[in-house]
């Protein structure tokens, strides 16, 4: 998988280079997340805006990442949403659980 990860003063933005977040390729997302806070960096940003398809894997992954961040008193944030990728999330609800921003500056500005 092909991940960017960039450190900013109030939390790390993580970009998904990849057009496919699926079973193929969720569990390296899961490890890199793990990753992050295992090094205390528990406030982190997702930028999907590569990402053109999702599947549950792919969501799980997230889900799983925004409970290890909220068990270490952080927060996963989402942002650059596709219209596709979006529906996902509206389809299973988690547009509920999770907040989600048109991009990174304002995920950022979040927190």
């Amino acid at each position: 998988m092909i991940v960017t990860i960039k450190d900013h003063e109030k939390a790390t933005v993580l970009t998904v280079d990849e057009e496919r977040l699926d079973a193929h390729n969720s569990n390296e997302l899961k490890a890199q997340l793990l990753n992050l806070f295992e090094e205390g960096k528990v406030n982190v940003i997702i930028d999907l805006a590569a990402v053109r398809f999702i599947d549950s894997s792919g969501l799980g992954a997230l889900v799983s990442g925004f409970k290890n961040a909220s068990s270490r008193n952080g927060g996963v944030k989402l942002c650059g949403l596709q219209t596709q990728v979006k529906s996902m999330f509206e389809l299973t609800r988690l547009h509920r659980v999770f907040e989600i921003f048109p991009g990174v500056d304002e995920a950022l500005a979040s927190f």
